[in-house]
């Protein structure tokens, strides 16, 4: 029995059956004590992978879990640009590579106050097993900045995106690495970027994906991770409760891309959506969220999403966003950040007869939190296996940007849809297949992690 703690706060109690994962996951813990994020995510894949490891023995011969959890390279470098004063400021900028063995490096950048390398390598290591899922071939990395271009001018983001990229570009290719958005980074910063490798590269390529129409974007890209929770959201109601999103009652969290989406998706299946959050607070709109409003509040103007109360009169406002999760709900779709349903939070949900979680956002659920799902059996869908829409959308742009063609945005909306389904039934087999049957989260870990692992044995020691 070992404990993690950080900050002064008993994280999680961590025991393993199996003596060789106990083994991996305590070099881990060694080498990575102060990183919570990162090794709350490797805990809950090792956790679930241990049936695995018990099946394959050839995998603990060739170390895969001690290799697994170390990225194959991690960059750590200084951002210095200069605001509309003139005055010059500086950020840390990252890029895990965590793994290529089964494609190029894909992950996102992420922009906000919060990143650290502890966020990177948490969501680095994710993405290398959502990526897995979808079939497509593609690596795991993730990078960003501390830099928050909220309350930046263009001006000053542009000057940000350059400097950062002059670094970055020294680590990624079309065949090396592509990176994308994430939190902080849409179109506009995909353009400031790609325009800046572009500059120094002297070439035209597919090393960003994200990127806007004009300039080799894939349509349903902005789309895709809300539009891919509900598609993976309503096969898992369809296939394991004989039930699907029509009529149901949706608590979101968020409100950008992957929540708006999300919310868009929800009403065309049926669903009555009645939240949205900010970092500011939430609203509660019984009679649904009007989407025209919210996209204008939020799109168009960049707003806070009290405002969205203001223009509509049958909607509340609420100061602190995770009062979110104490609205009566059937269906629960956090996608706004990180650990933002704790065990309270769990309770609430499930007190108000909520009866589906599924993951928007990057390990939205604390560990208590998962396990109330587990003991009040509701239907939870991990981010690694529900979100995997835009990733998956992304590969498709990789995809157009190498034929030099654009696909439809129905051609490409239906081939998501598809890729949604088959990760749901992927996950469902899995968990079957290693005696934890309807247990997605064991099944996304393990079947991500079986084909990572096979691949690295594969292709020897490196």
């Amino acid at each position: 029995m070992k404990t993690v703690v950080a900050g002064g706060q008993v994280l999680e109690k961590i025991m393993f059956t199996d003596e060789y994962t106990q083994r991996a996951y305590d070099e881990v813990l060694r080498r990575n004590s102060d990183e919570p994020e990162f090794l709350q995510a490797v805990h809950e894949v090792f956790a679930s992978v241990e049936p695995v490891i018990r099946e394959h023995p050839e995998f603990r011969d060739a170390g895969v879990l001690e290799r697994i959890a170390e990225p194959e390279r991690l960059v750590q470098f200084r951002v210095a640009w200069t605001d509309d004063a003139g005055h010059v400021r500086v950020n840390r900028g990252y890029r895990v590579q965590f793994s290529s063995v089964l494609g190029p490096y894909k992950g996102g950048l992420r922009f906000h106050p919060s990143v650290n390398q502890s966020i990177i390598k948490f969501l680095g290591f994710e993405q290398t097993f959502k990526n897995s899922l979808t079939g497509l071939p593609m690596g795991g990395g993730k990078g960003g900045s501390d830099f928050d271009p909220k309350g930046k001018s263009d001006g000053e983001v542009m000057r940000f995106c350059q400097a950062f990229m002059t670094e970055l570009q020294r680590h990624i290719g079309p065949f090396t690495d592509v990176p994308a958005g994430d939190i902080g980074v849409g179109g506009r910063e995909i353009g400031y970027l790609f325009g800046q490798y572009r500059r120094i590269r002297d070439e035209y390529s597919g090393v960003l994906t994200g990127k806007p129409l004009e300039f080799g974007g894939s349509l349903a890209r902005t789309e895709a991770t809300g539009y891919g929770l509900c598609y993976f959201t309503n096969k898992a109601l369809e296939s394991l409760r004989g039930e699907s999103l029509d009529g149901k009652t949706v608590a979101v969290s968020g409100s950008g891309n992957v929540a708006i989406f999300a919310i868009e998706k929800a009403q065309q299946m049926g669903a009555t959506v009645v939240s949205a959050s900010d970092s500011t607070g939430y609203v509660h709109d019984p009679h649904g969220i009007d989407l025209d409003v919210l996209k204008d509040v939020k799109i168009d103007h960049h707003g806070r999403i009290a405002e969205y109360a203001e223009r509509v009169d049958s909607a509340e406002y609420h100061e602190g966003s995770r009062g979110v999760w104490s609205i009566a709900c059937d269906v629960a779709l956090p996608c706004a950040t990180q650990n933002e349903i704790g065990a309270d939070d769990a309770d609430a949900l499930i007190a108000n007869g909520c009866t589906v979680v599924c993951e928007g956002a990057n390990m939205p659920s604390t560990p208590e939190a998962i396990e109330r799902y587990r003991e009040h059996h509701v239907l939870y869908g991990p981010a690694k296996a529900a979100n995997a829409g835009g990733v998956a959308v992304s590969g498709l742009e990789m995809s157009q940007n190498s034929i030099r063609l654009s696909w439809t945005f129905e051609g490409v909306d239906q081939r998501l849809h598809q890729i949604m389904d088959d990760i749901f039934t992927t996950c469902a087999d899995a968990a079957e297949r290693y005696g934890a049957a309807g247990d997605l989260m064991l099944g996304a870990n393990a079947a991500g992690f079986l084909k990572v692992a096979s691949a690295m044995t594969a292709q020897g020691l490196m």
